[in-house]
């Protein structure tokens, strides 16, 4: 059923209000080309999972679809691995916790992400040392215009930090993916404990006792939750900035006026610094304009304090970047995505 000027306030998790032209919710991919019909098949057509990584203007308009499409399903492949199938609707971190349940492992080090299984790839989600792409294997998608089906392997997805083909410009927006397909583990492996708080965080909780994957999802979840603002409180998207990986050479340059300067060697020989970091040393952390702000935990995360509009939240970044830019000869770039 289409409905028109549907307010989407309670559908983004910064809590902004935008209305959309028109707006339905698809419960599956057989729905796709009724929907599409029933709308008179608009110019503009978006799909909206969980809300958690974009920032609505006032008013949105052709149509916009609100993914349902749930169900997870497994099939073992040996002694060692596990296929799990989830539709693109379902919510992440109930993903992790079904897996968990099962017994498999592999997805345990990004719980609590908040969204949807379908925008996990889009975005290469990713915490503690692990990304979406280590566990991926492929993506069935429906093409928005033709209706045609399309599988995306691992490599078709072009994965990197943060980023994969659907945020292309050539392909952005074209596709609802429908299906995402991944390979777990089903018998304890080598987990990941070395990134961030989480060594000591199961040190405390387990002493020397060897960590289960439900262990280190527990960690993750402490972790997150004494770091982030629960959104449905305070408005906000998580990390609203990427990391900035740059060259050596400005690294090298910014070490003599900066010692303390946090960095983390990647593959490529550049280095990523941290975003929160650069931004608090330009005084952001806590700092407020009308109803946005800075959280005083987390400079990297930008809060709605109540009524803010997403241009509002959008200007109060870009101050930000410009600030960076000015200090450091560093562009952030915004992990959240502005929906024009």
């Amino acid at each position: 059923m289409i409905q028109h000027q549907y307010d989407l306030r309670h559908l983004n998790t910064f809590g902004l209000s935008a209305l959309a032209e028109q707006f339905a919710v698809i419960r599956t991919p057989s729905d796709l080309p009724l929907l599409l019909a029933a709308a008179g098949h608009p110019a503009q057509v978006r799909i909206l999972g969980g809300g958690s990584n974009v920032l609505l203007p006032p008013t949105l308009p052709g149509l916009t679809l609100l993914n349902q499409h749930t169900g997870i399903t497994a099939e073992y492949l040996d002694d060692e691995y596990v296929s799990v199938t989830a539709a693109s609707g379902e919510n992440w971190h109930h993903l992790v916790l079904w897996s968990l349940r099962q017994g498999f492992s592999g997805l345990e080090n990004m719980a609590l992400i908040p969204g949807t299984v379908g925008a996990a790839p889009i975005q290469n989600i990713g915490a503690y040392g692990v990304e979406i792409k280590d566990v991926l294997t492929s993506i069935e998608a429906i093409a928005l215009d033709t209706g045609e089906v399309r599988h995306f392997g691992l490599e078709d997805c072009l994965f990197g930090y943060r980023d994969s083909i659907f945020k292309q410009k050539s392909i952005a927006g074209k596709f609802y993916l429908s299906k995402i397909k991944f390979r777990l583990r089903h018998n304890r492996h080598a987990l990941k404990t070395d990134y961030g708080d989480i060594r000591a965080r199961l040190q405390a909780t387990l002493g020397g006792s060897p960590p289960t994957p439900a262990d280190v999802a527990a960690a993750v979840i402490e972790i997150r939750r004494s770091k982030l603002p629960d959104w449905r409180i305070w408005g906000n998207a998580g990390s609203f900035f990427k990391n900035p990986v740059v060259d050596q050479a400005l690294f090298n340059a910014l070490q003599p006026a900066y010692p303390n300067l946090p960095a983390y060697p990647t593959d490529s020989g550049a280095v990523k610094i941290p975003a929160g970091w650069l931004i608090e040393q330009c005084g952001w952390k806590g700092k407020r304009i009308g109803q946005v702000g800075c959280y005083e935990k987390q400079a990297l995360v930008i809060v709605n304090y109540g009524g803010a509009t997403g241009d509002e939240i959008l200007a109060f970044s870009e101050a930000i970047i410009a600030d960076v830019q000015a200090r450091f000869g560093i562009d952030l770039e915004r992990e959240v995505r502005y929906v024009a």
